[in-house]
């Protein structure tokens, strides 16, 4: 098969994203979205698989700053749109694309590659390790109740349109964004995708809504949510739909989940990809009736190990010697000497002997604080040469704060 692998022109945008949207089950999106991810989408870093004139494979890459450990906002490619046609698989387009995506991004001087996968099991073999992790609740609100924190009743909280109020809410999460690890900084245009509200994505629930909590005449969190109605024959029996909420504080926190469980006519709270430590956890009388799952949500991908391991701090001190596996980048293979603390680190090629081995992938895994190295150690994908190399790593690793992805790409 001849392919040709090329840089996406604005005229091809159409075609290929009639390719994509193919490819994810052929349903079309509503015209408002259609439009927001052609406004979105950079053609300059994006990519298609032609056969002809046909395009039979797409690949994506949006202009992200990650916060990583320490709070620095990293570049970071936001790998997207990513699609191979059914009547071109196992034809190694896909590859291809991963390969051209990786050479560009090291070329453009970006240390790291993310992205959300539609299947988790597809990324791995081009050195993208799962490096967040999502919670989803279905919380009984007939049944579970809040133990607030003081200051809760001097939080006020109104209703607004969401779009009237988008510009306090991205101040908001403007603060919020340094302090966890995983979240990106929204670039112009991307508030959009927040109060994007096509029919399509109601699934029999209200049009989106919002709250703002104030104190003082100052925005100190939000919650944006849609209302399912339902009724069975001994009463209502609503679920809200919770899409985001963030706040500066635990009272204002408190406050806006107080209010989500109290909403009249409903006793279900769905809240989909929240944070794995979020202080509401700690709020709940029955932590079972909360129905908790977690899934992978982040994948990420060390373009450059050495500039991605200095831009991040250190929970501890650390001084050890990494021998890297990476077989499709392999620039990054061999010996990596990384130094460093809670103010900064340095991180070099070195001929010292080995302390720790493992893959990009894994390396990945552990970048953003989420994944412990003593935890991939146990299932034999970090081989410890130094006695004490795996602790001592792992906890230099670690972050805080769970790291945490609020929003798709």
């Amino acid at each position: 098969m001849t392919t040709d692998v090329r840089v996406l022109r604005q005229d091809d945008w159409n075609l290929w994203y009639d390719t994509l949207i193919r490819a994810f089950g052929g349903v079309a999106e509503a015209s408002e979205e259609r439009e927001l991810w052609q406004t979105l989408t950079e053609c300059d870093r994006s990519i298609g698989v032609w056969d002809d004139d046909a395009c039979v494979g797409t690949a994506g890459a949006f202009s992200f700053r990650v916060t990583v450990p320490g709070g620095a906002s990293v570049p970071a490619a936001g790998i997207t749109m990513v699609s191979v046609a059914a009547t071109h698989r196992r034809r190694g387009v896909l590859t291809s694309m991963m390969r051209r995506q990786l050479d560009d991004i090291r070329s453009w001087g970006e240390p790291l590659a993310v992205l959300t996968a539609s299947e988790p099991a597809i990324y791995g073999r081009f050195g993208y390790g799962i490096g967040t992790h999502q919670l989803t609740a279905d919380v009984d609100t007939s049944r579970v109740r809040l133990s607030v924190p003081p200051g809760t009743d001097d939080v006020r909280l109104r209703y607004a349109v969401p779009a009237d109020v988008l510009d306090v809410c991205e101040a908001v999460y403007a603060r919020l964004a340094p302090g966890r690890p995983g979240m990106p900084a929204r670039r112009p245009g991307w508030d959009r995708l927040m109060v994007l509200d096509p029919e399509s994505r109601r699934d029999g629930a209200s049009p989106l809504q919002c709250v703002v909590a104030e104190r003082d005449g100052e925005t100190v969190g939000y919650a944006r949510f849609r209302v399912k109605p339902e009724w069975e024959p001994s009463g209502p029996k609503g679920t809200v739909v919770l899409q985001d909420l963030d706040a500066l504080d635990p009272a204002a926190h408190a406050a806006l989940w107080r209010f989500l469980f109290d909403i009249d006519l409903t006793s279900h709270l769905n809240a989909r990809n929240r944070p794995l430590d979020e202080a509401w956890l700690h709020l709940v009388s029955d932590i079972r009736r909360c129905n908790l799952r977690k899934r992978d949500s982040l994948h990420v991908r060390l373009v450059d190990v050495g500039a991605a391991l200095e831009a991040r701090t250190y929970q501890a001190p650390v001084d050890v010697v990494f021998e890297v596996e990476d077989a499709f980048c392999p620039w990054n293979e061999g010996r990596w000497r990384l130094t460093g603390d809670a103010k900064g680190a340095t991180c070099a090629r070195t001929r010292d002997s080995v302390d720790l081995t493992l893959s990009v992938r894994d390396l990945g895994a552990a970048y953003l604080g989420g994944v412990s190295l003593v935890s991939l150690g146990a299932a034999g994908r970090v081989r410890e040469l130094r006695p004490g190399a795996l602790a001592e790593a792992s906890s230099a690793f670690s972050s805080a704060v769970a790291p945490w992805l609020p929003h798709g790409f």
